[in-house]
């Protein structure tokens, strides 16, 4: 397969590179880790073990991606950005011994197709960002995302709502959502469920 990885990164030979993905300086991929192709992992950046990732997405410099996270095609990960895995942290059990692997159960974040997180955002697993989301630099995701949404702050809640395109969308006056850049139209509806209470779909 034809792939690029620079020399001072660190990439497990159990670890699976699509074609045309590039690993740059200080980056690190742990073992059973899959990137699809066309994906850049940037300087500093970290890929856990077993991390799922889909065809070209970009990891930013110092992007911490930690198992068992799944970044499905098209996903964005700023710089510095953190997925992280333990909902309790803890360096060591009630006895005071050092916990091991096998001492917690990883939980992961899910960032959906075309999406993307903002520099030094953090998503607090278990979470689900949905497709086409925006993660708004700074902002710390503590609950799931819904398609298209605009979310920032800490802890991060929407704002708006965004297109394919990334930009933000405008209210018509018939009630549904257009896309100043691509002039594509979306459409709010009640949710069915969840904490939040509206969802937005493309019209077609």
């Amino acid at each position: 397969m034809s792939h690029r990885i620079l020399p001072s990164a660190q990439v497990d030979p159990g670890a699976e590179l699509g074609d045309g993905t590039t690993v740059w300086d200080l980056a690190q991929i742990r073992e059973g880790a899959r990137l699809g192709t066309g994906c850049i992992v940037g300087r500093g950046a970290y890929v856990g073990t077993g991390v799922r990732i889909g065809d070209n997405v970009k990891l930013q410099n110092h992007a911490l991606v930690y198992e068992p996270a799944v970044l499905e095609d098209g996903v964005f990960v700023g710089p510095a950005v953190v997925l992280t895995n333990d909902r309790e942290p803890r360096s060591v059990d009630p006895d005071g011994r050092l916990k091991r692997g096998d001492d917690w159960e990883a939980v992961g974040v899910h960032v959906a197709e075309g999406a993307s997180l903002g520099a030094r955002s953090v998503c607090v697993a278990p979470v689900r960002v949905g497709r086409w989301a925006m993660v708004a630099a700074g902002a710390v995701v503590t609950r799931d995302v819904p398609d298209f949404a605009l979310v920032a702050g800490v802890p991060a809640r929407r704002i708006g709502w965004v297109g394919r395109a990334g930009a933000r969308l405008t209210e018509r006056s018939d009630g549904t959502w257009e896309c100043p850049r691509t002039g594509e139209i979306y459409v709010e509806a009640p949710a069915g469920g969840g904490s939040e209470t509206t969802v937005l779909t493309e019209k077609g």
